[in-house]
């Protein structure tokens, strides 16, 4: 395996270290090629959106942390096979094309997605081959800038681009920005916030008053159980899920603001660090005690925390407090159309380590631990997600190292599968 030292965007934000990244296809290890080689043979058969434009290829995610995770060639292989069964091939086809001078005319239009991987790879070579000034180009234009738009489609565009910078692939590269372009969205608000600092015009609208001080808070935990306690949320879905956002946002915009407005953020990276360990509590202890359950939406709360994790130091300085705030708006609209479960951090002091490790974790996550019954969990691409986010989480974090691993051993050996709330 080849690390690199890629070079990084424009004056990157320093608040945390960088993700190491690797090159793989620089390699001759059986491992590295073979990741190389499932990488590329998805980016040329499979769509990046497939059933009816609903639901995003997964399989880069899943390849790059089993991978990370120490999988042999056999294993991604065999991962390979499984997840891809239910992909798409590319069409032949688009609806048009896209071009430089009017590239943003079909944003958030899925059916363009061939078109726009077709553009960011014809951008890729009139700039040298050299992705990640494609990725400077498009996505940190203003005003408006396309990241901002990253929470659509539940934050795969932020989760793909953070396996692009990762494993060093311009493959994956393009496919983010396509996936960006295709699930633009909830931008408005971001937009709203930081318009002049990326030379838009400023919002012609009222600016709401701060919140109270006795309300304002550094801990978003804090603020995730006043919401669950707020009745205006009473009745409004009569089940969770993700067509629940629009009508949130219709019906209940200005207490959701509200909500966002409260969180004090005195750096990016402080901030970062506490949202992530709450939406990892989100994760493991939304449930009542003894009856494990895993939710499929709040578990992308921990995979773009991570993503974001591995963005912020290659983005430019001034795009780290957005990407935060952007987090935290994600992981505010998520806990409320899921119907606001109770979190029970006590649930992990009940978790007990009894020698175990970072090692069983890993073990247990591919499937290879004895009587682990954890042979289905390899090919399924969220859970090895969020076993490996955590795990590198407490390689950052390491004063919280024995939170991530109580949370990761809950995880890895409580998960059975997914639950959809309904």
């Amino acid at each position: 395996m080849g690390n690199t030292e890629s070079t990084p965007l424009n004056n990157p934000y320093t608040g945390l270290p960088r993700v190491p990244t690797i090159d793989p296809s620089a390699s001759t290890d059986k491992r590295d090629r073979t990741l190389t080689h499932l990488l590329r043979l998805n980016h040329h058969s499979h769509t990046i959106l497939y059933s009816q434009l609903r639901f995003h290829n997964h399989l880069p995610h899943a390849l790059g942390s089993a991978y990370l995770l120490g999988a042999s060639s056999e294993h991604l292989t065999r991962l390979y096979e499984t997840e891809s069964k239910s992909l798409e091939p590319w069409p032949p086809t688009s609806p048009g094309e896209i071009a430089r001078h009017d590239w943003r005319e079909h944003i958030s239009d899925r059916r363009y997605q061939r078109a726009y991987l077709d553009f960011f790879e014809d951008e890729l070579v009139r700039l040298g081959y050299d992705w990640r000034r494609v990725v400077a180009e498009y996505l940190f234009q203003g005003p408006e800038p396309l990241i901002f738009g990253g929470l659509g489609g539940l934050g795969h565009s932020l989760i793909h681009l953070g396996y692009a910078f990762e494993l060093g692939s311009k493959e994956l590269g393009m496919e983010a920005l396509a996936m960006f372009a295709t699930n633009y969205g909830l931008h408005e608000y971001i937009d709203a916030e930081f318009p002049t600092a990326f030379g838009g015009m400023p919002v012609d609208c009222s600016v709401p008053a701060p919140p109270p001080a006795a309300q304002v808070t550094e801990d978003p935990l804090e603020i995730i159980h006043r919401i669950r306690a707020d009745s205006a949320f009473d009745g409004i879905f009569s089940q969770p899920g993700a067509d629940n956002i629009a009508p949130l946002l219709e019906l209940r915009e200005k207490e959701v603001l509200d909500y966002y407005r409260q969180f004090k953020i005195t750096s990016p990276a402080d901030a970062h660090k506490s949202l992530n360990r709450v939406s990892t509590l989100l994760l493991v202890c939304s449930h009542d005690p003894g009856r494990p359950e895993y939710d499929f939406f709040v578990v992308h709360l921990v995979t773009v925390s991570y993503a974001i994790r591995t963005l912020l130091p290659e983005v430019p300085e001034e795009y780290a407090l957005p990407l935060v705030k952007m987090h935290w708006l994600f992981v505010i609209i998520v806990y409320i159309i899921q119907l606001r479960k109770e979190v029970r951090p006590e649930l992990l002091d009940g978790v007990e380590i009894h020698g175990r490790g970072w090692g069983d974790v890993v073990q247990k996550a591919l499937g290879k631990g004895e009587g682990s019954g954890s042979e289905g969990k390899m090919e399924e691409a969220h859970y090895v997600k969020a076993v490996r986010a955590m795990k590198d989480s407490a390689q950052l974090w390491k004063d919280q190292d024995e939170f991530y691993l109580k949370a990761d051993l809950k995880f890895a050996w409580e998960f059975d599968k997914w639950s959809f709330g309904g």
